[in-house]
């Protein structure tokens, strides 16, 4: 019984155990990480509010329906190989470190996006037209597939435990200030040009905008600095290497050459995240199933849904959804600073619950027609967007311990993204298109809510707390001196329940009889 007791002590914590942050690395670590997710969220949002009019430049051969479906298909076909960049890039972050990763996705990303803007039209090359324009989704998809995980991941590991909420926001307050810039770009134009001037050339200029956004990503990625925490799993790695260098082959148990071989073995790092890590795997999968989904059929779906099925002219329904948008960005640090207080499963909870309950009547205001209705139907949409939005950049890295943190994230992520999230679009569009159901958008938000409550219920809370596999993080040396002082007297009574227990196994006593006689109150 000794033994076991003994076992389950908790170590008191150490000055050297605890990461104490720099305000300056903070605020550059989260600019930089939200300005690449912006970039990947400027591309979204043309792309999207272009949908119409790509499909008219490069599907013009098809119905208007059609044009539609198969603009989407492209933009779908982009997700499909985002398991693969998750899989190559995941991977490569757990073991060369996140900054690197980072700027080759941001590179990847701007060259992209860059290259729609000069691509030819069906009317000048045909078929080959909607090919390079598949190429170019595909190229972008690719690099997306490490991009919010290694982003999300950066800002968890350098954030203090208990603002990792509120900072970790801000990089989907990127995502959405990069959609906003976008769709505002797209709607500014349609304004000045018309329908036309946007088919003949007007198309291009929000994909030439994607260069110099790239370049300043990139330049903003290359000062960052690697994360403590990824560094201290670097040293204790090395650490270990340099032990088990000096030993004897019999003193290095298998136990320990497999640990040490999935920490340098790319496939090592793969079997330990779907052997040990499924049930955090799932759960993610599922709060990104919820996040995503809503994400997608709000920017990429209502827009097309709006002029096409209810008949709302395009700068409206730009407009409206614009409006969304920013009202989501003004929001979202706030939301991300409650989940800290809060918890982030009440923000996912509730969020859930209101999704299957709001979904239709925000819908059935949509498809009212005019102004103010379908304001206030997208006002809902956007409210119960940013309850995830606020939350999951805080919550999805704290699902993995931080040797694999990266591989796991990237993987569950980007799978999720590719068979729910960046499909909704397609999915959507082409169920209205062959039913007529125009309540379609609703029932699949009402399914993802489900699914997010779900995974909510097997979430454990994660705010103020450390990330696996890290130490604490705090702000000032006070905050550190005083984490250690409470460690040490945790670690005090519980060495005073190991001595009364073994002393008086089974008793019942009060507190000041099961004191011993050496206990000194501290």
């Amino acid at each position: 019984m000794l033994r076991s007791l003994l076992r389950r002590r908790k170590q008191p914590l150490t000055e050297a155990d605890v990461t104490v942050t720099n305000t300056e690395e903070i605020s550059r670590a989260v600019s930089a990480a939200a300005l690449g997710n912006m970039m990947e969220w400027f591309d979204f949002g043309v792309y999207a509010y272009l949908a119409t009019t790509l499909g008219k430049v490069f599907f013009p051969s098809s119905s208007p329906g059609a044009q539609v479906v198969s603009t989407f298909a492209t933009f779908a076909a982009a997700f499909f190989v985002r398991p693969l960049g998750g899989l190559v890039f995941g991977p490569l972050g757990d073991r060369i470190g996140r900054k690197r990763v980072l700027a080759v996705t941001m590179i990847m990303m701007a060259i992209s996006t860059f290259a729609v803007g000069f691509l030819p039209g069906y009317a000048a090359v045909g078929f080959a037209a909607p090919i390079l324009l598949l190429i170019c989704r595909l190229v972008q998809g690719f690099s997306t597939g490490g991009e919010y995980a290694g982003a999300t991941t950066y800002i968890a590991e350098y954030a203090p435990d208990k603002r990792r909420g509120f900072l970790g926001s801000w990089l989907d307050f990127g995502t959405f200030v990069g959609y906003a810039l976008g769709s505002g770009i797209v709607t500014l134009l349609t304004a000045l040009l018309g329908a036309d001037g946007m088919v003949d050339w007007g198309w291009r200029v929000p994909f030439f905008v994607a260069g110099p956004l790239g370049l300043v990503g990139l330049y903003m990625r290359l000062r960052l600095e690697e994360t403590p925490a990824f560094l201290r799993e670097q040293e204790a790695e090395e650490a270990a290497e340099q032990h088990w260098a000096g030993a004897s082959p019999e003193a290095a148990p298998v136990e320990d050459e497999i640990a040490k071989s999935a920490r340098q073995s790319g496939k090592g790092r793969l079997r330990e995240i779907f052997t040990g890590q499924w049930a955090a795997i799932l759960i993610c999968m599922g709060l990104v199933l919820l996040y995503n989904v809503t994400n997608y059929m709000v920017t990429s779906y209502l827009p097309t849904f709006m002029t096409e099925n209810v008949g709302i002219g395009d700068v409206t329904a730009q407009l409206l959804i614009l409006g969304t948008m920013v009202m989501v960005a003004v929001t979202i640090t706030v939301v991300g600073r409650s989940s800290d207080r809060w918890g982030r499963r009440p923000m996912f909870l509730g969020g859930s619950i209101a999704m299957v309950v709001l979904a239709a009547p925000a819908v059935l205001l949509i498809r009212q027609g005019g102004v103010l209705m379908p304001a206030i139907g997208c006002a809902i949409l956007g409210l119960l967007l940013v309850c995830f939005a606020g939350t999951s950049a805080s919550t999805l890295p704290a699902l993995f311990p931080t040797r694999i943190r990266y591989g796991a994230l990237s993987i569950s992520f980007n799978v999720s993204v590719s068979l729910f999230g960046g499909t909704t679009p397609l999915i959507a569009s082409a169920i209205v298109e062959g039913t007529g159901d125009e309540m379609v958008p609703a029932y699949y938000l009402m399914i993802a809510g489900l699914v997010g409550l779900i995974s909510t219920f097997f979430l454990h809370e994660t705010a103020g707390k450390p990330l696996r596999g890290s130490g604490p993080m705090v702000e000032t040396e006070e905050q550190a001196r005083s984490l250690v002082a409470r460690s040490r007297t945790e670690a005090g009574r519980q060495a005073r329940d190991v001595w009364l227990r073994v002393r008086h196994p089974g008793g019942h006593h009060t507190e000041e009889s099961r004191r011993p006689d050496w206990w000194d109150g501290e």
